[in-house]
């Protein structure tokens, strides 16, 4: 692999020489510049970001942290790392993913390697010892997630306490007076990842106000076993609160029935075939899912938008704020809204509503 040195010596000059030409730090004459040009172009040399680092300020790389751990959900993930990527690009900057759950110590190795101008970090914890850390590091740090102490950093997410009231009212608007929500799964609520209980509470929160009952059924495992004991428990608040009727079906009428986690929705609507429930006729569903992916499921899902590419797109924009000339300070929490369609899994409502 070509050095720094071998440009040098092709190019006639001093070391420091290429590095002032990579770097810009110096004016150096036309007639140098284009014979260092031409000598990095004839040996494709690629300085690594270490190097780049040490020869200019920055690196031109951007450090996304996403752990993909069990609570990981990579359908919605690959589409938020692809638009970062892409968004990255279109400023000049590479992406550096760091996929194992390091806690504290990746951050202080992608700072102390001098190997990114910034660092995105995703699934945020409710309480994350990250935070303390991430808010101390030299390079400015963007969070895709809200912790209870953002510490004055920069924050970017999907606005789930809105998604949960969506999610709700929206059935309540169909008629539904018992609600039962399946929550996310178990990794991702013993971390408490911080969308749990903000998607959770809003969802109790509006039931509450408009009168009806609602059960959150959490964790639900991403197993088709968990999904359809979650799935029965939900039928069965139903069926307590209306009385039995000897097909079963009619108990589940008034079913409203929120899936919180886009694993867990195939396995639910399984389930609900399986008792010869009918999404639409028999209960209604409401997912948390992007809409192509519920316009794509069979039946069509209704659903509330989670959108990564969105989110993506506003940390991108927020990233390169931070990067920029006269970067914000205090920090900020900028939250995408979602939007809730129905589709052919909620059932039409009072007066076709």
């Amino acid at each position: 692999m070509p050095t720094s040195k071998d440009v040098a010596r092709l190019a006639g000059v001093s070391q420091s020489t290429v590095s002032y030409v990579m770097s810009g730090k110096r004016p150096i004459s036309e007639e140098v510049r284009q014979r260092v040009q031409a000598a990095i172009e004839e040996l494709t040399y690629h300085p690594n970001a270490g190097a780049r680092a040490l020869a200019g300020r920055r690196t031109h790389v951007v450090g996304l942290v996403v752990p993909f751990g069990a609570s990981a959900d990579p359908g919605g993930l690959l589409p938020f790392i692809e638009t970062i990527a892409s968004g990255a690009r279109e400023h000049d900057h590479d992406v550096l993913l760091v996929t194992a759950d390091e806690g504290t110590s990746a951050l202080t190795r992608l700072e102390g390697r001098r190997l990114c101008d910034a660092i995105v970090l995703m699934e945020v914890e409710a309480r994350d010892e990250r935070i303390a850390v991430a808010s101390g590091l030299r390079v400015p740090v963007l969070l895709v997630g809200v912790p209870e102490e953002p510490d004055g950093l920069v924050c970017v997410d999907l606005d789930f306490a809105a998604a949960g009231r969506l999610a709700v009212e929206g059935l309540v608007e169909r008629g539904h007076r018992r609600i039962a929500v399946l929550g996310y799964p178990p990794e991702a609520v013993e971390r408490d990842i911080g969308y749990v209980r903000r998607f959770g509470d809003a969802a109790l929160a509006a039931a509450s106000a408009a009168g009806v009952e609602c059960a959150l059924l959490s964790p639900v495992a991403h197993t088709a076993a968990a999904v359809r004991a979650a799935v029965g428990r939900a039928l069965e608040t139903a069926r307590d609160g209306d009385g039995a009727d000897d097909d079963g079906l009619d108990d589940d009428a008034g079913l409203g029935l929120v899936v919180a986690s886009g694993g867990a929705v195939p396995l639910a609507l399984t389930a609900l075939a399986e008792r010869g429930v009918v999404p639409g006729r028999d209960v209604s569903v409401v997912a948390m899912l992007p809409d192509a992916t519920a316009a794509a499921t069979s039946p069509p899902v209704s659903n509330v938008s989670t959108e990564s590419r969105d989110v993506s797109r506003r940390a991108v924009q927020e990233l390169f704020r931070l990067l920029g000339d006269d970067p914000p300070t205090g920090g900020g929490v900028h939250l995408v809204p979602p939007r809730l369609t129905h589709r052919r899994t909620t059932v039409a409502g009072p007066a076709g509503a």
